[in-house]
């Protein structure tokens, strides 16, 4: 269990630096790491506590990951700008 929590969080680095290299994002390489990894953080615990899950642990990182990316940006950038 905790060998696959530590690769959550690697390949959440890494899905956060690669959407901020590649352009995907433009919220900072620190901002888009941390906003994946928590992403991942929260959907390793709904795949612990609930079963839920899309195959394997990696691939639930990484869509998880994906996910955040695309909520949490958009969800604030809308709000201050009027």
């Amino acid at each position: 269990m905790f060998p696959v929590l530590i690769g959550t969080v690697v390949i959440a680095g890494i899905v956060g630096y690669l959407s901020e290299r590649s352009g995907f994002t433009r919220n900072g390489y620190v901002a888009s790491i941390i906003i994946c990894v928590g992403g991942a953080f929260l959907f390793y615990f709904l795949r612990i506590m609930f079963g839920l899950r899309f195959g394997a642990p990696g691939v639930d990182a990484i869509l998880s990951s994906i996910g955040a990316l695309i909520i949490v940006p958009t969800h604030w950038r809308g709000r201050g700008r009027r």
